[in-house]
């Protein structure tokens, strides 16, 4: 067909005469011929006419159940530019793109907190993988029809014309043989041989994902890999573990080691990204202690006999509504159905504008009272199990905990309802009935479960007997009334303030001097770059580790904070990566250190936020 490359640069311009929307998918399948190379350039073009023919066909049969509508098949956004990723969020490409070249085999998982915009993520890893490999076919799969929607609206705000089908009955439709296919995996699970060639599945929420061998996903994704065995699976979620198995990537998970993790929550909400959350211990509290359990959580009949009592439900009630203050958009996790619509009719007795939702609600009602909710013409909507996952209101201002459970993945989807910035206010107001924060501890330090655990430990968290803030074990004085606790017995050098169920806010010290050192880490064994920032407090010594000499992200972050650091480019170095460190800690420690720095705790480590200087 084509003996040279050139040949076949000929024919892509005759292409791009015939079809000038094609221009970009036209452009990358050149690049191919250029860099990969005669044979891969053929297979890349061969595999745009073919797209181009189905979408074709498609448009002729558009009255078909399972249609393809026909648009151009790689169009790219000509007059719309594509928004702007944030900076976390093309850190999470990065460090994914990075991921794979590390790694030839395995399936990454990318965790990111609640509202910090996944869908974005997968909308822009959709639109690189397309325009640099147009030939590549791609599934998002997820379990419920609103994320569904949410991932494909925020596809088409990056990419307009983004050649994407969806495949979903709760959607109301059913389209194959898109380059991109966003589809509800109870649809599609049986449907592998149908759906054919994928070179890359995402999956969102994607802690979902059974451990073991079964269940629709793993169903699937073998059905999948038997038609095409190199196919790779990302994930993405903000609970990376199961209840009863520890992370999703312990064995024999699909996911691999290690997790993508290129933001934390306390980070996103101390840069504005995300809303603090204030926790309050409550009056009335719930008494478990009888309820059994099954699978590492309660069973569901014993917990709701346990809390759906009259006066329970009344108490409940009345301190919601009297903590809650102007606050309009309150949202209840209850035990289950019946307990969901006793707590919504006590609410309404109390002269509350209130609406329940459950899995029974018919959909179109379940939209109607959603979009009374988000309107304000409903106050207070209690659920069942159903709007966990998948709902999103910024504007809820307060969540009321009424549903105990030992998953913490239950407990952080649960608050997560809440992070995201309002219209209105500056945090959302969680109420505690069922001791959850107390269980599981700061939604910023919350561990994964022990595999097959007895669920039965405590969380660093006590409660301020002035104004009843929960607050970690540790802290010395209440960040919202003041009250000193009395002297522990064993006195720990902590650091934290401002930790409710949020964990910790940023934390800001005065620097009176900085130390650089080169450092050689035995675990990796490569030379890093050490920094100690010495503050006001003779206690307190904020480290700083400088990757430089890393391959891929790690790396390039290292070099731009140094510049950052430096205030001037790199400076050409001579010499071995101990050599070259000497030389760079010599001319840091020339320059004066900042007078500030602002840091979230990281485990054991800090990760560095800002720093400013004095200008004299």
């Amino acid at each position: 067909m084509y003996t040279n490359v050139n040949e076949l640069l000929d024919a892509l311009r005759q292409s791009l005469a015939e079809h000038p929307a094609e221009r970009d998918a036209l452009k990358a399948i050149a690049t191919i011929a250029r860099r990969d190379g005669l044979e891969a350039g053929i297979a890349a073009y061969e595999a745009w006419k073919q797209s181009r023919l189905s979408n074709e066909a498609g448009a002729e049969h558009s009255g078909a159940s399972e249609t393809t509508p026909g648009k151009p098949t790689l169009a790219q956004p000509t007059h719309t530019p594509s928004l702007q990723l944030r900076d976390y969020q093309q850190r999470a490409l990065d460090q994914l793109y990075d991921w794979f070249v590390q790694h030839k085999t395995g399936n990454p998982c990318i965790v990111l907190p609640t509202g910090a915009g996944k869908s974005h993520v997968v909308a822009a890893l959709c639109k690189d993988a397309l325009t640099q490999w147009p030939e590549t076919r791609i599934l998002m799969l997820t379990h419920v029809k609103e994320l569904i929607e949410q991932n494909l609206e925020k596809l088409l705000l990056h990419w307009p014309n983004a050649p994407v089908g969806v495949y979903s009955a709760s959607v109301g439709r059913k389209e194959l043989g898109y380059p991109i296919t966003y589809a509800g995996i109870q649809s599609i699970w049986r449907r592998a041989e149908d759906v054919g060639h994928v070179d890359l599945v995402v999956i969102d929420e994607a802690h979902l994902v059974s451990h073991k061998d079964t269940g629709m996903y793993r169903t699937f994704l073998d059905g999948l890999t038997r038609i095409n065995p190199r196919l790779r699976v990302v994930g993405l979620t903000a609970t990376p573990f199961r209840l009863g198995h520890g992370l999703i990537t312990d064995p024999p998970a699909i996911f691999s080691k290690p997790l993508i993790k290129p933001a934390s929550l306390t980070e996103l909400v101390a840069k504005g990204y995300l809303a603090p959350l204030w926790s309050k211990a409550t009056d009335t509290t719930y008494d478990v202690s009888g309820v059994a359990k099954r699978n590492g959580d309660y069973v569901e009949s014993e917990l709701q006999a346990a809390v759906d009592k009259d006066d329970l439900n009344r108490s409940v009630v009345d301190e919601i509504i009297a903590r809650a203050g102007n606050r309009r958009s309150w949202l209840v996790f209850c035990t289950g159905v019946k307990h969901a619509e006793h707590i919504a009719a006590e609410l309404r007795e109390q002269g509350v504008e209130a609406a329940c939702i459950t899995g029974e609600t018919p959909k179109t009602e379940r939209e109607r009272l959603i979009g009374a909710f988000k309107a304000g013409k409903i106050r207070a909507l209690t659920n069942a199990n159903v709007l966990t996952t998948g709902f999103d209101h910024p504007d809820v201002d307060l969540i009321a905990m009424l549903r105990p459970t030992e998953s913490p993945g239950l407990y952080v989807q649960m608050a997560g309802r809440g992070l995201r910035p309002k219209s209105h206010t500056d945090h959302c107001l969680v109420l505690d009935f069922a001791g959850v924060v107390e269980r599981h501890g700061p939604i910023t330090a919350v561990e994964p479960p022990e595999k097959n655990g007895n669920g039965n430990g405590r969380a660093p968290v006590k409660k301020c007997p002035q104004c009843r803030e929960l607050v970690h074990a540790k802290v010395k004085e209440c960040p919202v009334c003041g009250y000193d606790f009395p002297p522990a017995e064993r006195t720990v050098n902590l650091w934290l303030r401002d930790t409710d169920i949020m964990g910790g806010a940023a934390e800001t010290h005065t620097v009176t001097r900085w130390h650089w050192t080169p450092h050689y880490s035995v675990n990796s064994g490569r030379w890093l770059l050490l920094g100690e920032y010495h503050t006001t407090s003779s206690r307190l010594v904020i480290t700083q580790y400088l990757t430089l000499f890393y391959p891929g992200f790690p790396g390039r972050r290292a070099q731009a904070d140094l510049e950052a650091l430096l205030g001037e480019p790199l400076p050409q170095l001579q010499g071995s990566e101990q050599e070259k460190l000497e030389e760079l800690a010599k001319i840091l420690n020339q320059k004066p250190a900042p007078s500030e720095i602002s840091f979230v705790r990281d485990g054991k480590f800090f990760r560095i936020i800002s720093a400013k200087w004095r200008l004299l």
